[in-house]
């Protein structure tokens, strides 16, 4: 029999609305900071699902510092609605700072009357306790520069200038960027996905392909190939990236955003997405894109959260060679 429970990610008029994240401190390069940056004293708490943590992920091996911040890897709750955990799975059987199950204890342990929600990414301080931030958006800008001191000169960003992840001259336009890809298609396939009424799913699934024509048209601009403003990856890559590759894997079938498939009807996009993933040389660090993808989680993931009795098998393969 079908299981025909629903999901509670909308609220009673059907609409899904993302809230805030609570944590939003920053790790400093200044080492008077209350959270200076050093080695080996935090750890990054992800679950490879999820597109935000994704997105902290792929800065950390962008940026080569594995070795610096401690990442730790949270598997789903066979139960639904408890949140990330470790299900005692090989790889996943308990928190390696804290022996804990459930990723609400370390929420709980920094803060023991915390009421919001247990989020991931999760940037940790090993040193005080406490979570730093939960705010994926910040942690990468974190990432990008306060760590280097710890890097060799030629992965820092200082040396970089207008080939840098988040350079002076391009700010404006990737924050502008960063805004409408955030609210109608990084949070828009969520908007449309959990939307649990015809009405509020309408109303957030056609906005998500206009925008996507907008950045296909965009990709078409002098300039700005192959990555989003030219010769160099950015921050608006490495933000939109995590939702395209989750795509058609997972947010057309089971998120029902099937107007049109990223592999067929946005060539530019598509060549943009194989671009990155495929890539494995000195522009992505040995493939930070690719080896933080994992296209058979997203199917798992997204079913798992809308209750289906079934994983989707396709498309097939999970993303075109190059």
């Amino acid at each position: 029999m079908a299981n025909t429970e629903k999901h509670n990610f909308a609220e009673k008029d059907g609409q899904f609305r993302r809230k805030p994240s609570a944590f939003r401190n920053f790790v400093s390069s200044d080492p008077n900071s209350p959270f200076p940056a050093e080695k080996d004293r935090y750890a990054l708490y992800i679950h490879l699902g999820c597109p935000w943590a994704h997105r902290a992920n792929i800065v950390r091996s962008l940026k080569g510092l594995e070795d610096i911040i401690q990442l730790i890897v949270l598997d789903d709750s066979e139960t639904p609605g408890r949140g990330w955990c470790f299900s005692g799975k090989p790889g996943f059987e308990q928190d390696p700072l804290y022996g804990f199950k459930w990723l609400r204890e370390l929420y709980e342990k920094c803060e023991p009357e915390y009421k919001g929600r247990y989020l991931v990414p999760c940037l940790w301080d090993k040193r005080t306790d406490t979570i730093v931030s939960n705010e994926s958006s910040e942690i990468i800008r974190m990432l990008y520069t306060e760590f280097d001191s710890f890097l060799p000169e030629e992965m820092r960003e200082s040396t970089k200038g207008e080939n840098g992840i988040f350079p002076p001259h391009l700010r404006a336009e990737i924050e502008a960027m960063n805004a409408w890809v955030y609210d109608t298609i990084n949070n828009g396939v969520y908007k449309a996905g959990f939307a649990t009424s015809q009405a509020a799913y309408e109303e957030h699934v056609y906005p998500i392909f206009e925008s996507l024509d907008r950045l296909e048209e965009h990709l078409s601009q002098p300039g700005h190939s192959p990555y989003l403003f030219g010769d160099n990856i950015t921050e608006a890559d490495i933000r939109l990236y995590p939702t395209i590759a989750r795509f058609d894997v997972a947010y057309f079938t089971i998120f029902r955003c099937n107007l049109k498939m990223i592999r067929y009807e946005y060539p530019r996009i598509d060549k943009w997405l194989r671009t990155l993933y495929w890539d494995e040389g000195e522009k992505t660090n040995g493939g930070a894109f690719k080896k933080t993808t994992t296209f058979r989680v997203y199917r798992e993931g997204y079913s798992k959260a809308l209750r289906w009795p079934t994983v989707p098998v396709g498309p097939v393969p999970d993303i075109l060679q190059l």
